[in-house]
């Protein structure tokens, strides 16, 4: 009984030391979208880590989807935080914004009203980031870029001028066609400075693929060490 006594305390400390761990080993790299309701952001969402395409408009709340990157060398997550396209959640956008390392600001280039509800976000972000808010990845994206020149209301000219007003970076997409959405958060990660976030894992596994593939083609068997290699890869792709 009496060495049981003696353990208690030591396992308590050690169960308070792992408490305080947890956060600094987190490996997320937290990507916040947002945007007016109806923009495109969850379908921009759901086609970059799924690679679908839903026609029904469904509003959302807030939903976070997960990919796994390359960070540092390492394997890491990607969170994506999908939020909600109202105004009545302002205490869960603030949340978000103080918890996002990057962010994507999405209006449709068939509103320009939907451009304007970004600036209160923007406005926000620069208040809570501080002056550290010109380190970090933000992008401009005006989604629905396959919509008729009839239904435009934001050219990518004024898109482009309305980045380079607040000093972030811009890019036009279309999820219904998969315009630019991998480029969209490849070249948000691309703007990291703290460390080396990329996408590229994926299409380096692809490459080794491609290259024993055409191995096997020309003489029937896999490289040396082959098995191995593309092991180690796997860990590391798009999931």
């Amino acid at each position: 009984m009496a060495d049981k006594g003696k353990e208690a305390p030591k396992n308590a400390e050690q169960k308070n030391q792992v408490t305080r761990a947890m956060p600094e080993q987190s490996n997320d790299y937290r990507v916040v979208v947002f945007g007016a309701g109806g923009v495109g952001k969850s379908s921009l969402v759901l086609r970059f880590i799924r690679g679908t395409f839903r026609e029904t408009y469904i509003p959302t709340i807030e939903d976070t989807y997960r990919q796994v990157i390359s960070c540092n060398k390492n394997i890491c997550t990607l969170q994506i935080t999908d939020t909600t396209g109202s105004h009545q959640f302002p205490a869960m956008q603030r949340l978000s914004i103080t918890k996002g390392h990057a962010f994507i600001l999405v209006y449709s280039v068939c509103s320009k009203q939907s451009l304007e509800e970004l600036r209160p976000i923007w406005q926000n972000i620069k208040d809570l980031k501080g002056p550290d808010v010109v380190n970090i990845p933000v992008m401009l994206a005006g989604n629905k870029s396959d919509e008729s020149a009839e239904l435009r209301e934001v050219t990518e000219a004024e898109g482009q001028a309305q980045a380079t007003a607040w000093g972030i970076s811009f890019m036009e997409t279309s999820a219904k066609t998969n315009h630019n959405v991998t480029e969209l958060f490849q070249e948000l990660l691309n703007m990291e400075k703290s460390r080396i976030v990329s996408l590229q894992l994926d299409v380096k596994k692809q490459k080794k693929q491609k290259k024993e593939k055409k191995s096997k083609e020309s003489n029937g068997a896999i490289p040396e060490n082959g098995d191995g290699a593309a092991g180690a890869k796997e860990k590391c792709q798009l999931m």
